[in-house]
């Protein structure tokens, strides 16, 4: 199935606006598809990685009422790549002020990768005002996830562009890429940071899809780079600030009753298909799908189809 014939067709928002955090933080939000449909709000990837036009085609919009924001930061967000007053849990409460903001007492979370780790948080300390949960491409910030990624597993599978990633640090900074990510983007060598930023960018990018695709010009440019690696780096160095490793898994009994979809790639390089088995371990009312011929992005034609397919029927429900 072709992305042409997976998603609705393209649309535009019918509002726009800037959330005023109160701490430093002017959130951009969209509304685009039905005003008195479903509320549904998207929660994009990284951290850091902004929202796109295309994400909206991932829902009816004579059915739903879609908001979708750039977190703090990044996309249209402002200041940019800003880390002051940045945490998962403004992002929660960000969402929550969204909500309230619509007026609807519940809504779909959706998210995939790091927005299906920000959406079990808020779903976790707001179990109340979630109707449903759909998720893709697992990621529950615990640190064998972590180690995976940069330490001990994707390296294995794609020496050559990991080469790329780390040939900036010291030999002796290598077995702690992010700390030493860490140093360079918050540094004052601004060319050095920038550099950084789009190694750190690129890898993500170029390790995401079963079948490669050229991702230096999706995630080399500066503006997008230096706001997904700063937040990123600041998120994972933090260990996603919460209170201990397993804390989303741990604490999944508080999804019960939440109708949920578990969408992940095979062959995810980026966090491996164990994340999602686990999380359907520690929530079996969810659905898990696993993607035979897949990897980690969204835009991965199986995958797109399956998360339509899952807005589609939840859109059915009251």
């Amino acid at each position: 199935m072709s992305q042409s014939n997976a998603l609705y067709p393209p649309i535009e928002p019918h509002t726009t606006g800037q959330l005023e955090t109160g701490d430093g933080h002017r959130i951009y939000w969209e509304r685009c598809g039905n005003p008195d449909g479903k509320p549904v709000v998207f929660l994009h990837g990284g951290p850091g990685g902004g929202c796109k036009p295309i994400h909206r085609q991932l829902f009816d919009p004579e059915r739903y009422d879609i908001l979708l924001f750039d977190q703090r930061g990044c996309g249209r967000s402002t200041p940019h790549a800003s880390l002051d007053n940045n945490t998962t849990w403004h992002l929660v409460e960000d969402m929550e002020r969204l909500r309230e903001m619509i007026g609807a007492e519940k809504w779909q979370v959706f998210g995939g990768s790091w927005g299906s780790t920000l959406a079990l948080a808020y779903a976790e300390r707001y179990p109340e005002r979630v109707s449903e949960l759909v998720l893709r491409g697992i990621f529950t910030m615990r640190q064998q996830e972590l180690d995976w990624f940069y330490k001990s597993g994707a390296r294995n599978m794609f020496p050559e562009k990991w080469a790329r990633l780390v040939e900036i640090l010291p030999e002796a900074r290598r077995d702690d890429v992010i700390a030493a990510f860490h140093e360079l983007l918050n540094g004052d060598n601004r060319e050095c940071q920038l550099e950084a930023a789009r190694r750190w960018s690129v890898w993500e990018g170029e390790t995401s899809r079963l079948m490669p695709v050229d991702a230096t010009a999706s995630h080399a440019e500066d503006h997008f780079a230096l706001a997904f690696a700063r937040i990123e780096n600041h998120y994972f160095i933090n260990r996603g600030f919460f209170e201990f490793d397993d804390q989303l898994l741990r604490q999944a009994d508080r999804l019960k009753g939440i109708p949920g979809v578990i969408i992940h790639g095979r062959y995810d390089m980026v966090c491996p298909l164990r994340n999602a088995w686990d999380l359907s371990q520690a929530w079996p009312e969810a659905q898990l799908e696993i993607i035979e011929a897949a990897g980690h992005a969204f835009s991965e034609p199986d995958i797109m189809a399956a998360l339509v397919k899952a807005t589609d029927r939840f859109a059915k429900r009251d």
